[in-house]
């Protein structure tokens, strides 16, 4: 359904994977931000499923190019990943969305573990460009959201045994988002750990967790964009 384009990001550029929907267009657009594996196959079929949707949805390579397959190289990447680069290609991937959906309001952004984190971080260094903020069980030691800046609600998704986002993580996450004066609703899945919305992981993935997920996901735009 979708394509690899190049977009622009603060005088550089870098790609990413861009899904339209074939009929049904709902006029609102999304970016996808990806789990520490890269831009792979999950990460794209997820923004198919929003243009299935009505969505336009970007998905950016914040590895530029780089991508693993196994915990350690994963790890690698992740502690590796430069801030202020990322902060770039989230400006410049929120402008390309906006420009290949035509849309003149605010996108939403959605992010799976570390891309959890940044989604956040998009939606406090992009404020006024960003409508909507969902944070699957999001994680980054580096990547420090000042919600004082947030000026849209944010949805949190999470896992009750989650060894990366535990429920004192994210009991810390709501507490600092509502000291901000800000919104956010939250949601934990009994029963399921870190990546339950991971189809492509069977030793993570819980179907009917991820299922009620995408429906909360889906209600929560729509309602705010």
């Amino acid at each position: 359904m979708g394509e690899t384009i190049e977009f622009g990001a603060n005088g550089s550029t870098t790609s990413g994977y861009l899904a339209k929907p074939a009929a049904n267009a709902n006029g609102k657009a999304v970016v996808v931000l990806q789990e520490w594996w890269g831009l792979v196959p999950h990460v794209c079929d997820i923004a198919d499923r929003f243009a299935a949707e009505g969505y336009v949805a970007l998905a950016p390579d914040l590895f530029r190019g780089d991508s693993a397959d196994n915990p350690d190289d994963a790890g690698r990447l992740f502690m590796a990943l430069n801030i202020d680069q990322a902060e770039k290609d989230l400006r410049g991937a929120i402008a390309a969305v906006k420009e290949h959906g035509g849309v003149s309001g605010k996108v939403g952004v959605v992010g799976f573990c570390m891309g959890g984190q940044l989604a956040l971080f998009a939606a406090t260094t992009s404020a006024s460009d960003v409508g909507a903020a969902i944070d699957f069980y999001g994680i980054h030691p580096n990547v420090k959201p000042d919600f004082a800046q947030l000026q849209c609600p944010i949805l949190g998704l999470f896992a009750e045994n989650d060894d990366f986002v535990n429920g004192e993580a994210v009991n810390a996450l709501v507490a600092a988002v509502e000291a901000a004066g800000k919104s956010i609703e939250h949601h934990t899945y009994p029963g399921t750990g870190h990546a339950f919305f991971n189809d492509s992981r069977p030793e993570a993935y819980s179907a009917d967790a991820a299922a009620d997920a995408w429906k909360r996901t889906l209600a929560f735009f729509s309602g705010n964009l």
